[in-house]
């Protein structure tokens, strides 16, 4: 009895260090699910995003403490290794980038979120599906093409997306013939091969012909898309990773992964159907639509009016003495950082009695919340930046409005224009002001290349220069009278 005490406690002390590991990864998983909850949750309201991307951080960290815990992990290596080089990556992502590129960086973060599934996908598919071994039932293979295809696809078409927001690619739409069939035909065939691998998960040929595949599908569904539709492209695309990571966690047995995923596809997939209906898009229409073709009545228009140009120290005057001023933000107000010099400007038509107001549109600038994190970053206050619903009322009884570098959300030819391809997007109602003052550098066509009619109104004065020297200019002229 003597020797059978010692042995029965030594093999009990690994059982109990396992089950100890096993029960704080689970508990740290369960409560990083929660701040991701709570996260998305604050992200909603811009006066407390940052607390959500904080809470969002702390969950992520808690997420890998607990996976580097976990009893499976034998060796650190080449984890030390990935943090290593993921830092040295994502901190210039982070730290560097401007916000006028910021959408250019999700895109990016998607495609690196999506490799890393698509890679768990490979890497989990060599080690257990193979012919020699065939360990793979056919609900983890399921999880596991699922992951490896639309990882796949989202991966070359994060890469696009990057590239038509960098202008590294056109910005109007890659068409050609049939180009329709191609795809659908495309995505039959990929899904044709997963439902193949579920029956018969050693069909090592099959797999590899679906990966290739789907990052073919990646390319060819997103360069028919114009740049206009790119914002809500961006947005479908994290929802794609999201299911992909949401995947792996089922093929991997992760927890944390799989609600993670599922929350990050749920919110990319809202959000998408959110930006659709601002633009009045469907789906069909982002996927396949060829958004952002060059109209004929743009040119029509550009020919029987004239614009009306304005100094700076005539728009001065009008906004000084302007009893109701609503400023309207877009990209050109980013590209210049112009959004402490707006600030400074709305501050001295406040103290000379004038009421300012910002009026937001859902898709102004690259991406949704753009222009609320600029004015926030300038400290201007959450509560006087109003959605497009909140304000298109008011606009009848604005003295002048002030517009910064927006175009295509505030083109009356989405509401007068049918041959417009901006037809039916819901905009500003910026033409219904007693007066409009546009800062823009010039009569360049939008992001969805059309000529906007609203710069032809016979209540609109153009302000031509950088938005950010214009503002400073007006500011100068204000403080004097």
């Amino acid at each position: 009895m003597t020797g059978v005490l010692p042995f029965l406690l030594a093999e009990a002390a690994p059982a109990a260090e396992s089950g100890a590991r096993v029960l704080v990864t689970q508990a740290s998983y369960l409560v990083s699910s929660v701040f991701f909850i709570l996260g998305l949750k604050s992200l909603t309201r811009a006066d407390t995003a940052r607390k959500g991307m904080q809470q969002a951080a702390l969950g992520m960290l808690l997420a890998i403490v607990g996976t580097l815990i976990d009893q499976r992990i034998v060796e650190y290596q080449w984890i030390v290794a990935g943090l290593v080089v993921g830092s040295v990556i994502g901190w210039p992502l982070g730290t560097r980038v401007p916000m006028t590129a910021m959408p250019q960086r999700i895109a990016i973060s998607h495609m690196f979120g999506a490799l890393a599934a698509t890679l768990v996908g490979v890497a989990e598919y060599l080690h257990h599906g193979s012919p020699e071994v065939g360990s793979l039932d056919r609900v983890q293979m399921a999880a596991l093409g699922f992951e490896v295809l639309f990882g796949s696809l989202t991966v070359t078409g994060s890469f696009m997306a990057f590239g038509k927001l960098q202008e590294f690619l056109p910005g109007k739409p890659i068409t050609y013939a049939g180009q329709n069939v191609v795809n659908i035909g495309a995505m039959a065939g990929a899904v044709a091969l997963w439902v193949y691998l579920i029956v018969d998960p050693t069909a090592t040929w099959a797999f590899w012909t679906m990966t290739a595949l789907a990052f073919v599908i990646g390319i060819s569904f997103v360069l028919p898309i114009g740049g206009a539709d790119m914002p809500v492209v961006v947005s479908l695309l994290n929802s794609y990773a999201g299911l992909a990571a949401s995947a792996t966690g089922f093929a991997i047995g992760n927890t944390v992964l799989i609600i993670a995923g599922a929350l990050d596809g749920a919110s990319g997939f809202i959000l998408s159907i959110i930006m659709s209906k601002a633009m009045n898009r469907s789906f069909t229409n982002v996927l396949f639509g060829a958004f952002g073709a060059a109209p004929t009545a743009s040119t029509k228009t550009a020919a029987n009016l004239t614009v009306k140009s304005i100094s700076a120290e005539d728009a001065a005057i009008q906004l000084a003495y302007a009893g109701k001023v609503v400023v309207v933000p877009g990209y050109g107000m980013a590209v210049a950082q112009a959004q402490h010099t707006v600030r400074e400007l709305a501050e001295l038509i406040e103290k000379k009695g004038g009421e300012v107001k910002y009026a937001i549109h859902p898709v102004a600038g690259r991406m949704p919340g753009h222009m609320n994190v600029l004015l926030a970053e300038a400290n201007v206050p959450y509560d006087r930046m109003y959605d497009m619903e909140e304000i298109n009322d008011e606009f009848e009884s604005v003295d002048v409005a002030l517009v910064i570098g927006a175009n295509d959300v505030v083109n009356p030819a989405a509401k007068t224009d049918k041959s417009s391809p901006i037809y039916g997007m819901p905009i500003l109602n910026v033409d219904h002001a007693k007066n409009i003052i546009v800062l823009k550098r010039s009569m360049n066509a939008g992001f969805a290349g059309i000529e906007n009619e609203l710069f032809y109104d016979e209540k609109t004065n153009m302000l031509f220069g950088d938005a950010k020297a214009s503002l400073s200019k007006l500011v100068s002229e204000v403080k004097t009278l």
